[in-house]
């Protein structure tokens, strides 16, 4: 067996037969070092030449590269954070005393942060490991290596204290941390490497390793994970339509629409101010001749109800999860709500609104108009509600509620025009590409009620034509003196007002108002061929109101755009969606438990 201490770099190993020696070390069951035996012949050679058939080895020779001065001596007086006991024993008795112990002590330098691990691990040169001492035997290995641990933990944290930093290292078991490396198999090897790792990386109780760190494989979350190299290449051409990853890009376009086509749903009601709304609004949002629900649903609305808060409600709750709103804005009694579905909130621009009000003189605001604009891709979009001035004759006013209007909406703002060279400063309609123009425009038929009234007892598809030449606005559009270049689908619906309240017959007051299409839907295409309806009609079965609602479907075209717009960042109305589904699940569960309400039965007994 070995006797004495393991000599210095320029020393020989001089073998002894015998056991070990009793000083500083203990027997071979409490001992962490297991004896070694030694063969016959070991003479003036290099040491560690002749360990390499011994197993187990001894740890590796560390590289010599001092990155800090360490205070030797003031490893004695250092502690474990999860230990009571002082690491300075008393002389003679402490079980890593050595050449350690003597070295000259030298002035440490601090740096601004904790140092690397692998550096602190790498303090202790060669000659010091090899070097003997009069007080140590062969379990001075062990010990050595421990003690360089505690004195690399123990620097962390003394150099993070000393830079006023807060950081805390992590507690360390002493026992993986005092047992020398070579008496654990691989196994326990990986393990104190992997808590010396963690002590380096997690710099304090919560934090998890840096994945920067290790070579294991870092592991993410259900997001796609983004190569460096694809950041490292990116295209300098960002914000043009020729970027392969622009977000309103071309290939991002081609992803959601194939054909580069969007359907459009647009609608407006007069509810007259109404409390009472419809108990159900499939009619409206969801008619019988569409299979497919719509990309996009903007509502205005005229003399809306008092709550308007319910009615948003109603909306989202009809539409269910599959939508959100976007956005939703009123003035005086003029409401408009924009929802588009969930998967396509990400392109969209900020949205924007103006208002203009006619009727200076009321305080409420029933006479005027509202606006709404906002970029879908590379597409700019502009949605008007309006009332406008109501009476048989009084066209020139609503001609004036027209002017006041295209020149008073003061539409985009931050959101940039897609083709500013194209846009007229007299006239909010020519600066986007798609305006919508809807609402109660009240233009009346002429002829009077009899005539009127003649006319609607022929058959539907001649009544329409014959009613539609006594139309004001169709009249007046072929002037030119309003909506200049825009176009209104095929009517092929009877008129929407006036109505009795729950009834299908028009006005039977006193004041027997002529039926007309005062509700319309106009379009205008700043490139031609980019709106193509597919629907316009009317929802007979809603009957809060004097008037009908009318909807229009629509087929528009959807070009792609440049990231240079203030996007909306997928904002949407989060209360109102969570409002609107949970009244879906509660009328689906009301639904369910009816049938089971019927079918049960209850026993009557007589006293």
């Amino acid at each position: 067996m070995l006797k004495g201490q393991l000599p210095n770099a320029g020393q020989d190993l001089v073998p002894h037969p015998g056991s070990l020696p009793t000083n500083g070390c203990q027997g071979p069951e409490k001992s962490p070092v297991p004896p070694l035996s030694l063969p016959e012949g070991i003479g003036n050679e290099d040491p560690q030449a002749k360990a390499k058939p011994f197993t187990p080895k001894p740890p590796t020779r560390p590289r010599l590269e001092r990155a800090l001065s360490l205070d030797e001596k003031a490893w004695r007086r250092r502690r474990f954070r999860t230990s009571h006991e002082d690491l300075a024993t008393p002389s003679g008795t402490s079980p890593s005393r050595g050449s350690l112990q003597d070295e000259a002590p030298q002035p440490p330098t601090h740096t601004g942060s904790p140092p690397c691990l692998s550096t602190s691990l790498q303090e202790i040169p060669t000659s010091r490991r090899a070097q003997g001492s009069t007080g140590g035997g062969p379990s001075s290995w062990g010990h050595c290596i421990s003690g360089m641990i505690s004195t690399s933990l123990d620097l962390l944290h003394r150099d993070g204290a000393s830079a006023g930093s807060t950081t805390r290292l992590p507690a360390v078991d002493q026992k993986a941390a005092s047992n020398p490396p070579w008496t654990a198999n691989s196994t326990g090897k990986s393990r104190l490497q992997s808590r010396l790792f963690r002590a380096h990386s997690s710099l304090g109780p919560g934090r998890p390793p840096s994945p920067l760190a290790c070579d294991a494989k870092p592991s993410f979350s259900l997001l796609a994970p983004i190569r460096a190299k694809d950041v490292r290449s990116r295209s300098y051409l960002e914000g043009s339509l020729l970027a392969s990853g622009a977000l309103m890009g071309a290939d991002e376009l081609a992803r959601y629409f194939p054909d580069r086509s969007m359907a459009l749903f647009v609608a407006t009601w007069n509810m007259q101010g109404q409390k009472e709304l419809p108990p159900n609004l499939d009619e409206l949002l969801l008619p019988a001749e569409a299979d497919y629900a719509q990309d996009l649903y903007v509502i205005g609305v005229q003399e809306g109800c008092s709550d308007r808060r319910e009615w948003e409600v109603r909306l989202q709750e009809t539409l269910g999860p599959r939508y959100v709103t976007l956005y939703s804005t009123a003035h005086g009694a003029l409401y408009m709500s924009v929802l588009i579905r969930r998967d396509l909130i990400w392109f969209c621009s900020e949205v924007e609104s103006s208002t203009v009000t006619t009727r200076i003189v009321s305080h409420i605001k029933t006479k005027g108009a509202l606006g709404v604009s906002f970029t879908f891709f590379g597409t700019s979009f502009l949605f008007i509600t309006s009332h406008f001035t109501s009476g048989d004759g009084k066209v020139s006013e609503r001609l004036l509620d027209y002017s006041r209007t295209v020149q008073g909406l003061a539409l985009p703002r931050s959101v940039p025009d897609t083709s500013p060279y194209r846009s007229d400063a007299a006239d909010v309609t020519t600066r986007f590409d798609g305006v919508f123009w809807f609402g109660d425009f009240n233009f009346r038929l002429n002829g009077g009620r009899v005539a009127v009234e003649a006319i609607l007892k022929q058959d539907l598809g001649e009544k329409v034509s014959a009613l539609l030449q006594h139309d004001q606005l169709t009249q007046e559009m072929k002037k030119g003196s309003i909506f200049k270049g825009f176009q209104e689908p095929d009517i092929h619906f009877l008129p929407s007002y006036k109505f009795d309240i729950g009834k299908d017959s028009y006005d039977t007051t006193s004041k027997q108002r002529t039926p007309s299409y005062t509700d319309r839907v106009v379009y205008r295409s700043r490139h031609k061929g980019d709106i193509c309806p597919v629907k316009y009609s009317s929802c007979p079965g809603i009957k809060t109101s004097d008037h009908r609602p009318v909807y229009g479907l629509f087929r528009v075209k959807v070009r792609p755009g440049r990231d240079n717009i203030p996007l909306a960042a997928g904002k949407f109305d989060r209360e109102l969606y969570l409002i609107g589904i949970k009244r879906r699940i509660s009328k689906e569960i009301q639904q369910q438990q009816a049938p089971k309400d019927q079918h049960s039965s209850t026993i009557c007994t007589v006293s």
